[in-house]
């Protein structure tokens, strides 16, 4: 078999594993949203934060709550909370880590529970367009009408036969835990990014420590460039 072929197909998360979004990204987020539920909801504004938080601890995203509760619509939510002006401008991800990932062996998908428009923003910023052969946001995941985003199995399944990509040579690469784990059961290999994690720790449970590895993630890493020291022999 070619070294193209044995490759792995890789999978990247977005926020906090291909870039910094701890500090600011996720800060201007957070608030645009809460002021967007204290707007549409007619809400006050520390109630529209506590829901924010609530819909996002229970459904992986704050936005499955509001559509489901509430009847807001995807896609106006999204374009609100998305727009950020002056996004470019707070974008952190190391030169070298960027490099390593246009030099990695095999095809490249984003897979991300951003909206599309927000992610080709912060993917023209880096300079990582070209890196990836399709994403796939939180536009393209649902699942018989429902929105389902990660980590939700039975989206990430039609995903794979959407793209005809087998699970046993595709490996997601995040920085949150829950992902990784329904990745796992999938067959998918799973590389837990941890380098952003110190700050704002939200892809952890609660508790849960940086250090060890649960027995769903193959490979921690704190930078995109040891990827290419890993060999699964799974993917071998």
């Amino acid at each position: 078999m070619s070294a193209a072929r044995r490759a792995p197909i890789w999978l990247f998360d977005l926020d906090n594993t291909l870039h910094d979004a701890s500090q600011a990204v996720f800060k201007r987020l957070n608030g645009s949203m809460t002021d967007y539920i204290a707007q549409h909801l007619a809400l006050p504004h520390e109630e529209a934060d506590h829901l924010r938080r609530h819909y996002w601890q229970r459904y992986g995203a704050t936005l499955l709550g509001l559509e489901r509760h509430h009847g807001i619509r995807a896609a106006h939510f999204l374009a609100q909370t998305h727009a950020l002006p002056g996004l470019e401008g707070e974008l952190h991800s190391p030169r070298v880590d960027r490099a390593a990932l246009a030099r990695l062996p095999g095809r490249k998908f984003l897979l991300t529970n951003a909206p599309a428009d927000y992610a080709k923003r912060v993917l023209t910023a880096l300079d990582l367009v070209g890196c990836f052969e399709g994403i796939v946001a939180i536009e393209g995941m649902r699942v018989f009408g429902e929105l389902r985003p990660k980590p939700d199995t039975r989206m990430l399944r039609v995903v794979l036969a959407r793209l005809k990509l087998p699970a046993h040579r595709c490996v997601l690469v995040e920085d949150t835990l829950e992902n990784l784990q329904s990745a796992r059961r999938l067959g998918l290999g799973t590389v837990w990014m941890q380098h952003y994690l110190k700050h704002n720790p939200h892809g952890l449970p609660k508790g849960a420590p940086l250090h060890g590895k649960p027995a769903w993630v193959c490979v921690r890493i704190k930078r995109l460039r040891a990827l290419h020291a890993w060999r699964s022999p799974r993917l071998g």
